[in-house]
């Protein structure tokens, strides 16, 4: 026999099951148009004739990226640019988490260092100071220049400082008195412990030196060094360019099957898929990973 109390609870649940599954089309619906309208032709796109499905299907948006042989010297860039940046970031987030995870006793430094990075999360030097430095060791247009200024994110350090924090005092003390060095309790205790918190810097890492297109726009000066980002930024389909350039009658057929509208669509998609493949398999991570990171009892 049901009770009211059990129907109370069952209506409860199904409320929130529907506010989720709103909230859900919500953010996915505006997805499904950006797809439909990659795929559906110009003259569909400029009448706003295009829903969830594509009108007048085409590829001609994909084509235009994907035959543009810069398009793949961008996309090699920025794969990259992600393996230096995660690598880096990991590295000396790790080292620069560890010691910091200490007591005063055990660090006497602790506080001034935990001070300096806090007050560089809050007060950064500025785009035109870290430009300049850029500029000065010789930087620019480098693959460097897209990874050195990111290399340390003071939230990353915080977040694993505090989950080590969390980690039972009695592992490291066992690890010592078994003979190991503060390198092998980091690599052999702390970090097998961590991967909740390692998988969440490592999706940060991965979507935030992905997605930046800004830093190419800076520090480089030439189309041939953008990364993917800053490069599809910078497509536009133009009638003139292409009649400048003595382009063909087919040439400017072809161009007109693609309005901006349809070619931005596609930059999103295009842009969108790599991170939709990493995504989910470090999406497990991510919950845990920011609630322990974030909060020290």
């Amino acid at each position: 026999m049901v009770t009211r109390k059990g129907i109370r609870a069952n209506l409860g649940l199904a409320v929130i099951y529907l506010i989720v599954f709103a909230l859900g089309l919500v953010c996915l619906l505006p997805l499904l148009n950006i797809l439909a309208l990659s795929f559906s032709s110009s003259e569909a796109a400029a009448a706003n004739l295009v829903g969830f499905v594509p009108v007048k299907f085409t590829t001609a948006a994909y084509q235009k990226i994907l035959e543009d042989r810069q398009f793949w010297r961008s996309f090699g860039i920025s794969v990259l640019r992600v393996v230096l940046q995660l690598v880096l970031n990991l590295i000396l987030i790790v080292l620069m988490a560890y010691p910091l995870s200490k007591s005063k006793r055990e660090f006497r430094g602790r506080n001034i260092y935990m001070n300096l990075l806090i007050f560089a999360m809050l007060f950064s030097g500025g785009m035109i100071p870290t430009y300049l430095v850029v500029k000065n060791l010789h930087l620019i247009n480098t693959i460097w220049a897209l990874v050195l200024p990111g290399a340390v994110p003071i939230f990353s350090v915080i977040m694993v400082m505090n989950f080590f924090m969390g980690i039972p005092k009695s592992l490291e003390e066992a690890a010592v008195i078994d003979g190991a060095t503060p390198i092998q309790v980091l690599t052999r205790v702390y970090i097998p412990c961590s991967k909740p918190v390692i998988a969440t810097i490592t999706l940060f890492s991965i979507v935030g030196s992905w997605n930046d297109f800004f830093g190419g726009l800076i520090y480089m000066t030439k189309v041939a060094n953008y990364p993917l980002q800053t490069y599809i930024q910078s497509l536009s389909v133009s009638l003139e360019d292409i009649l400048n350039s003595g382009g063909s009658l087919s040439s400017l057929v072809n161009a007109m099957e693609v309005s901006s509208q349809n070619l931005n669509a596609a930059k999103i998609v295009v842009s969108v898929v790599p991170l939709l493949l990493i995504y989910p398999i470090l999406q497990k991570y991510l919950i845990t990973g920011i609630v322990v990171g974030s909060v020290k009892e």
